[in-house]
């Protein structure tokens, strides 16, 4: 696979997932870290930082993309060899990677019991992965999980789940309170997450935390850390991608306007706690353990 393809494949939303974007960028960076390396220093790393922000552009709310590509181009110049010291750093990432995959499923299978309704949003790698730890360990389960319009990434949940040979029932975005009544937990990922605790997830989200709310449901975000927005310490707003109307009508009269968000955030006062990597935390906390971890973040 060539840049180009993967920069249109992150567009188009043929790769999904925040930690499968940011994996792809850090390939799609090292792809151009090859071709220049016989570049002057100067020449590299100017080509470098435009990679860079041409990654940026691709999704905005993608603060994992962001810190993958920071961390392996925090002052790349004072390297003796670029390209040997890009190759060093993405292996680092990805062991990062490995890492919290494994510790996030973990800590999250200690919330799942044996004859629990566990409903989920969207598609979330660590959710996935906890379910299925959850299962190898014998638990027994069903997953109620949405359809998550316009791109149905809910039916990659569903398919994902099944493969596994757990139990799911599908519902339509519209039925998600149906979906949510009878369930003892409620698990979903995270795209970003702010300096004051704001989880940002899927459109949709909150609408379904507050139905969780309402019903008694314990929700619980499952992120890598690495999903901290550190521009938020400075006062920027996490900037909501909106997607083109076509994905939602693309025959639509015209005089009918389509806001096509991608994402919104959640109220932290709705949010039980966030598994990570670092334990389980009310978001507020959260924060500050991110601190303390990494501080290069900040």
């Amino acid at each position: 696979m060539d840049f180009q393809t993967i920069v249109k494949d992150i567009k188009n939303l043929k790769i999904q997932g925040a930690q499968n974007i940011a994996k792809a960028s850090i390939q799609a960076l090292q792809l151009v870290s090859q071709e220049i390396r016989h570049e002057r220093k100067v020449d590299q790393i100017h080509n470098l930082n435009r990679t860079k922000r041409i990654l940026f552009k691709t999704r905005p709310t993608e603060p994992a993309m962001r810190n993958a590509l920071n961390y392996v181009m925090n002052n790349i110049e004072e390297a003796d060899d670029v390209f040997q010291e890009i190759k060093k750093r993405i292996i680092e990432v990805n062991q990062h990677y490995d890492f919290v995959k494994n510790k996030i499923a973990q800590i999250g299978t200690k919330k799942i019991k044996s004859g629990m309704i566990i409903f989920t949003h969207c598609h979330s790698s660590s959710v996935i992965e906890i379910l299925k730890q959850a299962k190898k360990q014998g638990k027994r389960f069903i997953v109620h999980n949405t359809e998550t319009r316009p791109k149905f990434q809910g039916r990659l949940t569903a398919q994902e789940l099944a493969r596994e040979g757990i139990p799911v029932m599908h519902y339509i975005d519209a039925a998600a309170r149906l979906a949510l009544k009878k369930a003892d937990i409620m698990l979903i990922g995270a795209d970003a997450i702010t300096v004051e605790g704001k989880i940002i997830n899927k459109m949709g989200s909150e609408l379904m935390a507050e139905v969780a709310e309402k019903w008694d449901v314990s929700l619980y975000v499952c992120t890598d850390s690495w999903k901290f927005d550190s521009k938020s310490v400075f006062g920027y707003e996490e900037e909501i991608e909106k997607r083109k109307p076509a994905e939602i009508w693309p025959t639509a009269p015209k005089g009918i306007k389509i806001n096509n968000f991608a994402f919104e955030k959640i109220d932290p006062d709705l949010i039980t706690g966030v598994i990570s990597e670092l334990g389980v935390y009310k978001p507020s906390i959260f924060v500050e353990e991110v601190k303390r971890a990494y501080p290069w973040l900040f």
